[in-house]
């Protein structure tokens, strides 16, 4: 069974820092994009940024320069480095991957549970 799970979320200060892990893990032949995504209280889930699984990443116009999203193939892991954090990134992050598991023909979306991460004083 795949899944995915995410870590890293919690309480931080404003222009504090923080870094997201997800890790894909169970039967899983290959892993196409992986990405996070946010909701706050109230709003839609939001794209947060994207990566290939040759590296090239994608961002939100307005985080680009405060996050970073990388991913380490070898260990089927996504991170996101958020900086000069802010209270409106308060949200549920969530990673996602587009994977084949061991079985099926396609590629396939994958979400992890989510993890908080609230920027407060």
């Amino acid at each position: 069974q795949v899944q995915l799970v995410e870590s890293g979320g919690g309480l931080v200060q404003p222009g504090g820092s923080l870094r997201l892990s997800c890790a894909a893990s169970g039967s899983i032949v290959s892993i196409n994009a992986m990405g996070w995504y946010r909701q706050a209280p109230g709003k839609q889930r939001e794209l947060v940024a994207a990566i290939t699984s040759g590296g090239s990443p994608t961002y939100v116009g307005s985080l680009k320069g405060r996050f970073t999203i990388s991913r380490d193939n070898a260990k089927n892991t996504v991170y996101l480095q958020m900086s000069s954090l802010k209270p409106e990134d308060t949200a549920v992050y969530y990673c996602t991957a587009d994977l084949r598991p061991r079985g099926r023909d396609a590629h396939f979306p994958y979400w992890g549970q989510g993890t908080q991460v609230t920027v407060s004083s």
